[in-house]
């Protein structure tokens, strides 16, 4: 067995400067608002030819999301997900270099048992688990639940506390108790620790105030949305979120999201972006999702909410980025020539999709020097 090193999970066992990786591809549909006929169907063969596939590319990661309740009224947007954390460990015992994301709620996972069941998968695939810790904004699912959410910084504030107690469950720490103002356990023990004594990559999408600064104080990558940002601004939110978490005494990546669209001219990405996420997005899920955000037509103006529709129907409000290849590999560079350390993307139907971005895009990258010429792992 390798061991399984920080800076390894970290680096996600590869020298790619700008991490690519797959993003909401556990649930139907995937990310994209949409109701063309070959939207993504969220199966688990599908997800197991998929998440192969980006292992053979040499894709750097995949991340779920934790979808618990369909949208729209017939539950036609994400009506089936497949749960994360047992998602997570299959992939990871059918593959071999690819890391994969759990995304984990906290109010309604026990962190010991969490903890338990993320040790399990970090153990299946050596090493390659990583954690995406929420804290929950819906609240139609919390109910589905019987779990009362919590004011807003208040859930930040029990997120820290279960975050504590799982770091101290992968610590080498043994047979002690916790008691904070939320948690309380007795004579904790737990065995096996995280594979190659090194704990998984914790990340963390917050974007409120509170939501960022738990973010930039314990996770490893900082996920933010750069959507209407010059390239100069994306430069300047990240070297700030960097500048805070060094003055923490850490060192941060941050990451962002976006939305794949790439076909062999520009006019045809238009095309088919057009199509799929205007004249066929699903335009009821759309408001149910905004609904359930606060966000409504009677309390904002007319193109402003009519905006906000257009981007979330866009991949839940994922950066588009709609070109040929040369287009779309120039768009990742800027990315990372802002100092983006890495993108989730996803696409209308990942199978369908992904070999042609990986085909044509991943040599225009490693040509730009952002992604190895050849995939290797570490040794």
């Amino acid at each position: 067995m390798r061991a399984a090193s920080n800076p390894d999970r970290l680096s996600m066992y590869n020298q790619n400067r700008l991490k690519i990786g797959l993003f909401g591809a556990n649930c139907s549909c995937g990310r994209a608002v949409t109701t063309v006929p070959e939207r993504w169907s969220g199966t688990w063969p599908d997800n197991l030819r998929l998440a192969r596939l980006a292992d053979d590319a040499g894709i750097d990661f995949m991340l779920p999301i934790a979808r618990w309740k369909s949208y729209g009224p017939r539950g036609d947007y994400q009506a089936a997900t497949l749960e994360t954390l047992t998602w997570a460990t299959a992939l990871l015992g059918a593959t071999r270099r690819i890391t994969v994301f759990g995304t984990v709620h906290a109010p309604l996972f026990n962190p010991i048992m969490a903890a338990k069941q993320m040790v399990t998968a970090d153990h299946v695939g050596e090493g390659r688990f990583g954690l995406n810790l929420v804290v929950g904004w819906n609240e139609g699912e919390f109910e589905m639940f019987g779990v009362r959410q919590r004011e807003h910084d208040l859930r930040y504030d029990y997120a820290q506390e279960w975050l504590d107690v799982v770091n101290l469950i992968w610590s080498p720490r043994e047979n002690f108790d916790f008691e904070g103002k939320f948690l309380v356990h007795k004579g904790i023990r737990a065995h096996p620790k995280p594979f190659g004594g090194s704990r998984p990559i914790i990340m963390n999408a917050g974007a409120s105030p509170v939501g960022r600064t738990f973010a930039i104080r314990n996770c490893d990558a900082f996920f933010t949305n750069v959507m209407g940002l010059s390239l100069e601004e994306q430069g300047v939110a990240v070297r700030k979120a960097q500048a805070e978490a060094r003055s923490h005494g850490r060192e941060l990546d941050v990451y962002t999201v976006g939305v794949i669209t790439c076909r062999p001219s520009q006019k045809e990405a238009e095309d088919y972006y057009n199509y799929s996420i205007s004249t066929e997005a699903d335009w009821t899920s759309v408001d149910e999702i905004l609904a359930a955000k606060h966000i409504l037509a009677d309390q904002m103006p007319p193109e402003q909410f009519q905006k906000m529709r257009r981007q979330q129907a866009n991949g839940m409000g994922g950066l588009p980025l709609v070109g040929d290849p040369d287009r779309v590999a120039q768009q990742l560079a800027q990315l990372a020539d802002a100092g983006l350390r890495g993108i989730g993307i996803s696409f209308v139907n990942y199978l369908d999709e992904l070999p042609y971005f990986c085909a044509e895009v991943l040599p225009r990258l490693a040509r730009l020097g952002l992604r190895e010429s050849q995939f290797r792992t570490s040794s």
